[in-house]
């Protein structure tokens, strides 16, 4: 099986430059929760570890840890995302959930990790929360 390096990591049909890339390179920001976890999942395949940190919920970017992390990027085989569901997290809304499903090989072994995640958005842009239980749909 061929893979097209071209197109973005997150799963969409278009370009890596034009989807993901731009969020990455500064030149956008996501618009939706979605958008934010597709560009979170494409930013471990490209090893983009400050975005990672940068879309962290602000008062949790202190504790980030970027070796491990780059670590983990790095370490694994990322071979693809499925998003199961989502609510909210719209442009208009302050939060939304993203449930989903991303798969990888490390040492050999095959991983999913499935996640329902809490994005919350702050003076028109979106970061990362954390992981909420499956029942449960925002922050209560």
């Amino acid at each position: 099986m061929t893979v097209d390096l071209s197109l973005c990591p997150c799963g969409s049909t278009g370009p890596y430059e034009s989807c993901c890339g731009a969020f990455h390179s500064g030149t956008a920001l996501p618009e939706t929760a979605e958008q934010l976890m597709r560009s979170r999942y494409s930013a471990y395949v490209k090893a983009e570890i400050d975005y990672l940190k940068q879309t962290l919920w602000p008062a949790y970017q202190k504790q980030f840890d970027p070796v491990g992390t780059l670590i983990r990027a790095k370490d694994s085989r990322w071979i693809g995302l499925e998003i199961l569901a989502s609510g909210a997290g719209q442009k208009k809304d302050k939060e939304g959930f993203v449930l989903f499903i991303a798969r990888s090989v490390v040492n050999d072994r095959a991983n999913e990790q499935r996640e329902k995640s809490l994005f919350r958005q702050k003076v028109g842009r979106w970061y990362y929360l954390r992981a909420l239980p499956e029942s449960q749909s925002k922050s209560d």
